[in-house]
């Protein structure tokens, strides 16, 4: 197939050639009188197209064979190093296209005609050969741009990731959130989800007066936080239809805003941390900046009731930590005088198992 497209080649070359200068030259060596068939143009091009036809006899299998090894070295050849070159190669005949621009006003026939071919030559040659030499340099230049994008966009992303806080039902109706805000150690935009307003309004219009009561306290707390504080607030207005539950609908919006939960729930704590989501606990925090209690210390406490174990009785500090004093069911209602004994520490709360200091100096 190759073949008969280069002797293709051949006959069109030589007609064209021959339509063009057959007639000049057969009117240079003066032949005499012909037929004017002869030594018309048509003429010109069946005999360049025959006397190129038969010269393909003798050329052609070199050209095939020329044609083959150029194929198998550009197959041969990695993809970058025929990219590169390619590239470089079409830059160069770009650059000899706009220099040759100039040079066709010249009616010197050097620079009209035999300049522009050679600059076209050189030029791409150079190209191509700027281009496959370069290829490493201009990879690793690329590779530095698309590093450096990458980078910035990791940046922003990071920037943003945290930046909203999106706040569940329970901590609005625990209101402690405000006064973390208040203080400055929670920073906004808070995102109150439409779907956490609906909630909210549902409880407070419930029959029974606790949840009524624990409804309005949630909504007084987020007008408290528009109005009073200077933090920015704003109400998401999309939903998940699909979805049922407010605590999945949460993670589902903080994971598209890559945004905060914030939250006193100990259910949905886990759930977000489960599924990657960041998660302010407002009862770590309580915990966190509670006086910390060491095995070993004294401590004032009633005990008011009876724990879950035998014997074991129940107190509280001021600031609602549980204490629960072994041997202390004999202690109710009174103030007593404990040593710590250990400390249990959990999302949920923190709990301080003591017992008696009276039962530590008797034994």
């Amino acid at each position: 197939m190759l073949k008969r497209f280069v002797q293709l080649f051949f006959v069109v070359v030589g007609g064209m050639l021959g339509f063009i200068y057959v007639p000049d030259i057969i009117r240079i060596l003066n032949l005499g009188d012909l037929p004017s068939e002869l030594t018309s143009s048509y003429a010109g091009a069946v005999l360049g197209a025959l006397i190129f036809f038969l010269s393909t006899f003798w050329v052609t299998d070199y050209i095939v064979g020329l044609i083959r090894w150029v194929e198998e070295t550009v197959v041969k050849a990695p993809v970058t190093d025929v990219l590169f070159g390619t590239i470089g190669l079409i830059f160069g005949l770009i650059v000899a296209f706009f220099v040759q621009l100039p040079l066709n006003n010249i009616n010197i026939v050097v620079f009209s005609s035999v300049l522009p071919i050679f600059l076209t030559l050189l030029l791409g040659y150079l190209g191509f050969q700027v281009g496959f030499k370069k290829r490493d340099e201009l990879i690793a230049l690329f590779s530095i741009n698309r590093a450096g994008k990458e980078r910035k966009k990791d940046a922003e992303e990071e920037k943003l990731k945290g930046k909203y806080k999106i706040l569940d039902t329970s901590v609005i109706i625990d209101g402690r959130v405000a006064d973390i805000c208040q203080t400055g150690f929670l920073e906004g935009p808070l995102i109150i989800p439409r779907f956490v307003l609906e909630e909210l309004q549902h409880i407070a219009d419930s029959s029974d007066v606790l949840k009524r009561n624990r409804g309005r306290r949630g909504l007084d707390i987020l007008n408290r936080i528009q109005k009073e504080l200077s933090i920015k607030v704003e109400i998401y207005e999309g939903d998940f239809e699909e979805v049922s539950e407010v605590d999945s609908k949460l993670v589902k919006l903080a994971q598209l805003l890559s945004g905060v939960v914030v939250t006193n729930d100990f259910n949905l704590n886990k759930v977000c941390e489960l599924q990657n989501v960041l998660v302010l606990n407002i009862n770590d925090l309580a915990n966190a900046v509670k006086p910390v209690v060491l095995p070993g210390e004294e401590l004032i406490v009633q005990v008011i009731k009876d724990g879950k174990e035998h014997n074991q009785g129940v107190g509280y500090l001021d600031d609602g930590t549980m204490i629960v004093v072994e041997e202390g069911r004999n202690y109710i209602g009174k103030t007593i005088d404990v040593l710590v004994t250990s400390v249990l520490q959990t999302s949920a709360g923190r709990m301080i198992f003591a017992k008696p200091k009276l039962l530590e100096k008797a034994l």
